[in-house]
């Protein structure tokens, strides 16, 4: 066990952001909220799944809607914890660790608050291993966990309890009152035992996501060296280079949904590309000829620095370097490719792994 303070939550937040895909909140924002809360109340213990003993109550809080909205309709602490305070009094037990649901952006960071405020410590795991834009788009979900029920809360002080049949009906429920809510809610959901947890999330993402920071804020090393440090750790591939030439985003059903369309820099003059994005990226293309797709992770850094540039943050004119990562083995099983691939989302074709595309590429 040891523990996150503002030195850890800086390289997190950035780490997240490269894992997050473009999604799972804007990591600026949850990055401050959660320096305020070790400063309020020290530092988070974060501990391993090794550590979790096997009756322990493990759960995830997270921020629910589109990433836009955060930017101006920033969740305050008592939002952060409601959900965990409403699901001990349904549950008539105390909380014993939390968790991130998603290693992404702000639901990153979301946990280190509820755990600061509460006097809690946080696992070094998730149930992504990157950002989803859906609920059920969980390891517990693959692995036929429940998630009631689930617990919500928003900025007015109004609490819900669900209790959806699965995954999928958790989704539809809690995003319609996401909606209702404003366009964010605090969620709990996949509330489960210690010995639950060690059979389904994704160890060690937390450490990954700050080591990944650590990289990308090493002084010492030129950019593009950063990046490369990156991508060997990811086992990664660089996409391409391009200015940002046209952007379409909007807020629909809950999501920010759109496309960025770019034009090739540097050596790859000449060439147009473009990523699909619900929340997070999805799909990216050069003209017909796919490039990578969920459920590998695809990410765009800034050019000059390498940090990451999440969706709501993609500004026409941009520079970037897009690079992709392949995901977490649970994901690349039927029922993970069924719930997180491109016909999943409405896209007309079936994953390919990202390793056998730059073979063909």
């Amino acid at each position: 066990m040891r523990y996150i303070d503002e030195q850890s939550i800086e390289k997190i937040a950035l780490g997240a952001a490269v894992l997050g895909t473009g999604g799972g909140g804007d990591p600026y924002i949850g990055k401050l909220m959660a320096k305020e809360a070790v400063r309020k109340y020290g530092p988070v213990k974060l501990m391993s799944i090794d550590e979790l003993n096997d009756d322990q109550l493990v759960v995830p809080i997270s921020g629910m809607g589109a990433p836009t909205v955060t930017i101006e309709k920033i969740p305050s602490e008592s939002e952060i914890t409601a959900p965990i305070d409403t699901l001990e009094k349904v549950l008539g037990k105390k909380v014993d660790v939390v968790m991130p649901i998603e290693i992404g952006g702000i639901n990153s960071l979301y946990p280190i608050i509820a755990a600061a405020k509460k006097g809690l410590p946080m696992l070094d795991a998730d149930a992504m291993g990157r950002a989803f834009p859906e609920a059920q788009m969980v390891t517990f979900h693959l692995d036929g966990f429940e998630p009631s029920p689930v617990t919500m809360a928003d900025d007015k002080g109004n609490a819900v309890v669900l209790y959806p049949k699965d995954g999928v009906w958790s989704e539809r429920l809690a995003r319609v009152l996401t909606v209702e809510m404003g366009g964010s809610s605090s969620v709990c959901d996949y509330s489960l035992l210690g010995k639950e947890v060690k059979t389904s999330a994704i160890p060690d993402t937390l450490s990954l996501a700050e080591k990944i920071g650590e990289y990308l804020l090493d002084n010492e090393l030129k950019e593009q060296l950063r990046i490369n440090k990156m991508l060997d750790e990811l086992k990664g591939y660089r996409l391409f280079e391009g200015k940002i030439t046209d952007i379409e985003r909007g807020l629909s059903g809950g999501f920010t949904r759109g496309k960025a369309k770019f034009e090739g820099i540097r050596d790859e003059q000449g060439r147009t590309f473009t990523l699909y994005f619900q929340n997070e990226h999805l799909v990216a293309k050069e003209a017909d000829h796919l490039l990578c797709s969920t459920p590998d992770l695809i990410a765009v850094l800034d050019v000059e620095t390498g940090f990451p540039i999440t969706t709501e943050r993609m500004k026409y004119g941009a520079r970037v370097v897009v690079v992709a990562f392949p995901c977490h083995e649970k994901w690349r099983t039927q029922k993970g490719i069924e719930t997180a691939g491109p016909r999943y989302f409405g896209y007309d074709f079936d994953y390919t792994a990202l390793e056998e595309l730059r073979k063909e590429s």
